[in-house]
């Protein structure tokens, strides 16, 4: 008799977007690529982010026809992360500087990050050789017990940390002693020199922790509830996937995770090595590019939302232009140009969809008005996190907090003050409230192009955007359908900008964007000047995301090459997710503080040798162990590991003088299935 043959393992993928959770579930079927077994969709839930993830993945299941139990991997990837730092959203943290001043605070953007969250300095830190100067936590103890019941987490940073981590920890212990709360010391997220820029990374990575540690643990609520025993991975910023215990402690590593995964995707879905990948979602446009197959890497860490951080990850340029962009008009001009974004508003079609008559009764209201209104077509909806990420609210934003409620409440009868407008901001910047508007979802519904929500309130919010005034005193439109045309070109030609300009930065030019705009006017001016020049990428573009068959249908003449959008492309991030590896670094450094004295620091030790060799075969198995155990760690019981050792050295009079050994090793395999 014949033995069935054993089945393939399934593997699920889930991508938490702005506005829609994917589901994907994939089969390796012996062919290079595999196969979607069934895919599907459903709104992010920020409240409860739960609700969303069981509605995408308990589709799938359904159209599948599997038994969850046949699951033996699943991974996923999110643009939670990007999407609050381009929001500029995220919990409340207490920065504490040790070693450092407050002139330190205007240095790679750290004091615009900060904003009007609490700093505390402390004297101590280390030079560049781990010697230590004096610490002093008095101050920070003092402030404690203030700070416990008004922050959702600390970010620590010491002056040279990462040549000896002794004062973050101290700090750190300090903190966890006498408050409970999440802290994230900059060692443990980056090896670099550079400690502005080390503890902006630091400080979003605290901001960040509250968002993913719910997003892990609505997944693994999910899946304890569907009886799926499989291991939950994430992708980190670079395309690798890491154990979702890993992303928790270190989830600014998971922004761009999204883009990530997609560039995993698109390279499996369309099998191009060479391509631009332009990925649209609902809140931010993601570009980069691929060669020989795998995503370049950005070399001086991830910048999303204007922060450059310390954060190594897929050289993605992140703009805030998607289908939930907002839509404005540009103020003062005689013919003022429609604007999109960077922020995202809730389409009026979805904020209908859900709350029907509350809304489409105010359009109507507003659209009764004989003359246009400033706060037409806008409302204010609580997000519904928890109560507790609304701690230390100052005494305006408190009172106006209240106003608002789980049902939308237009703004002209909510707001009485420009004051309050600021207040509002920064309620949504916050992430306790969210603004619903006009988008181009909204104007994709009003043309028939998109019908997945309602599209009566997304046509009333177009006639009411048409009713702006230019500089002439006339209305900018017609009627809803011509509006919404201006609306779906807009979002098509700033695309192409945004790909024009990520191919000329990768290209090393100066002044990437306003060639990029230059050449994308050009092309679309039917009088294009008396010097006339035009443009070509080497490769074409492959668009990812559910709405880039509508908005880049036009890409191919402003280009000047083919854009490729897959079948699968509405999924591409969950499927990126399931397809990656595990991949982890560990590093350590060699010193000379003083002839014959060979310093090693590495991980949170610091060790002192007679001799070069040592000290360094010393540094090569200390990576090797750290990064063994960061691998089984990350979700991977069968991690190769490459040990990399580069040294500084000079000659004086013929004879080498040794400077310092940077020690790297690299782990990387496929992630544990369960069995």
């Amino acid at each position: 008799m014949t033995a069935k043959p054993k089945p393939l393992p399934l593997f699920l993928g889930i991508d938490t977007g702005g506005t829609y959770t994917d589901a994907v579930l994939w089969s390796e079927t012996g062919s290079p690529r595999g196969k979607v077994l069934a895919k599907a969709k459903a709104l992010t839930t920020r409240h409860d982010l739960a609700v969303g993830i069981s509605g995408a993945v308990d589709a799938v299941l359904q159209k599948a026809g599997t038994d969850p139990t046949a699951i033996k991997l699943v991974s996923m990837s999110t643009t939670l992360a990007t999407n609050a730092l381009v929001e500029g959203q995220g919990g409340r943290v207490a920065l504490v500087m040790i070693g450092f001043s407050e002139i330190d605070l205007a240095r790679d953007g750290l004091k615009t990050a900060l904003g009007t969250d609490p700093v505390v300095f402390c004297p101590g830190g280390h030079d560049v050789h781990g010697n230590a100067a004096k610490l002093d936590l008095s101050g920070l103890e003092a402030a404690l017990p203030e700070l416990g019941g008004s922050v959702s987490g600390f970010a620590v940073c010491a002056y040279f940390a990462t040549r000896n981590p002794a004062h973050e920890i101290a700090a750190r212990e300090l903190i966890r002693e006498k408050t409970g709360l999440p802290v994230t010391a900059s060692h443990e997220l980056s090896a670099k020199l550079g400690g502005p820029r080390r503890a902006l990374t630091t400080l979003l990575n605290a901001r960040l922790i509250s968002m993913i540690d719910r997003l892990v643990a609505a997944t693994e609520g999910f899946l304890e509830a569907r009886k799926i025993a499989a291991p939950l991975m994430v992708v980190r910023g670079d395309g690798a996937l890491v154990s979702a215990a890993f992303a928790r402690q270190r989830p600014i590593e998971t922004i761009l995770s999204g883009p990530a995964a997609s560039l995993v995707g698109a390279r499996h879905m369309t099998g191009l090595d060479d391509a631009v990948v332009s990925d649209i979602g609902g809140t931010t446009t993601d570009v980069a590019v691929l060669d020989g197959g795998r995503p370049r890497l950005d070399p001086e860490g991830a910048t999303v939302g204007g922060f450059r951080t310390m954060v190594e990850a897929v050289a993605m340029r992140t703009f805030g232009l998607g289908g939930d962009s907002e839509v404005a008009l540009e103020d003062g001009a005689l013919n003022p140009r429609i604007l999109l974004g960077p922020r995202r508003l809730v389409p009026l079609a979805l904020a209908g969809m859900v709350h029907g008559e509350a809304v489409t009764v105010e359009l109507e209201r507003q659209l009764r008005a004989p003359n246009p209104g400033r706060m037409d077509g806008r409302f204010a909806v609580r997000t519904g996190v928890p109560e507790r990420l609304a701690a230390g609210l100052t005494g305006a934003e408190a009172k106006l907090y209240e106003l608002i409620g789980a049902t939308p409440l237009p703004l002209d009868r909510l707001l009485t003050s420009n004051a309050q407008n600021a207040t509002l901001n920064r309620l949504v910047s916050r992430g306790l409230v969210h603004i619903s508007g006009f988008t181009p979802s909204d104007a994709a519904h009003v043309l028939g192009k998109q019908a997945n929500w309602d599209a009566a309130p997304a046509r009333l919010g177009a006639e009411l955007f048409a009713r702006k005034r230019d500089g002439r005193g006339q209305a900018i439109a017609a009627t809803p359908e011509a509006i919404s045309e201006r609306v779906l070109l807009t979002l098509t030609r700033w695309s192409a900008e945004y790909i024009l300009e990520t191919a000329f930065a990768e290209d090393g030019l100066d002044g990437a964007a306003t060639v990029a705009h230059a050449l994308v006017q050009r092309a679309v001016d039917s009088h294009p000047g008396i010097a006339r020049f035009s443009v070509a990428l080497d490769r074409p573009v492959i668009g990812l995301g559910a709405s880039a068959p509508l908005h880049y249908a036009g890409l191919p003449p402003l280009i000047g090459n083919g854009c490729v959008v897959p079948d699968d492309t509405d999924v591409a991030n969950a499927l990126g997710a399931v397809v990656g590896q595990v991949r982890v670094s560990a590093e350590a450094r060699v010193s000379q503080p003083v002839e014959g004295l060979f310093r090693l620091a590495s991980g949170e030790t610091v060790r002192d040798f007679t001799d070069e060799a040592s000290a360094v075969a010393a540094a090569e198995a200390d990576v090797r162990a750290i990064a063994a155990k960061r691998a089984k760690d990350a979700g991977t019981d069968s991690a190769e590991i490459e040990v990399a050792t580069e040294f500084s050295v000079s000659t004086v009079e013929s004879q080498r003088m040794f400077i310092e050994a940077h020690v790297v090793a690299v782990a990387s395999g496929r992630p544990r299935i369960a069995v």
